[in-house]
């Protein structure tokens, strides 16, 4: 990966290289593709989860975090959205959720997540 290291990725519960161990690596290259082709930087709120992290923060029961293949991107600037949400899109990610705070992305392989879809969080 050009853009991230796998640190960024680690669950807090499970530690120092769970991101290595844990994500899925055809995400993090379509990650870092999109983070290529978005110019801005791309700062990992969240990354891999634990099912027990996941519960505490609120994470759906099934989430793609706990697979390895979502990440929460830190956003709070309109025109950076706009660049990430392009590239994201553009990379071929078709799950997105957006909060006035993140960008969660994944590729989910999990048959109970919809494809082609963008959600907004409260």
């Amino acid at each position: 990966m050009k853009y991230f290291n796998y640190y960024e990725f680690d669950c807090p519960i499970e530690g120092k290289g769970s991101g290595e161990r844990m994500m899925d690596e055809d995400f993090l290259q379509m990650l870092d593709r999109a983070r290529h082709l978005a110019g801005v930087p791309f700062r990992v709120n969240s990354g891999y989860r634990t099912k027990e992290h996941n519960k505490k923060v609120g994470g759906k029961p099934n989430s793609a975090h706990t697979m390895g293949c979502a990440a929460d991107i830190h956003c709070t600037d309109s025109r950076a959205r706009c660049y990430i949400l392009g590239a994201l899109l553009e990379v071929g990610f078709n799950r997105v959720g957006i909060s006035k705070t993140f960008i969660h992305v994944d590729n989910s392989y999990d048959a109970s997540h919809d494809e082609d879809v963008i959600w907004l969080y409260d």
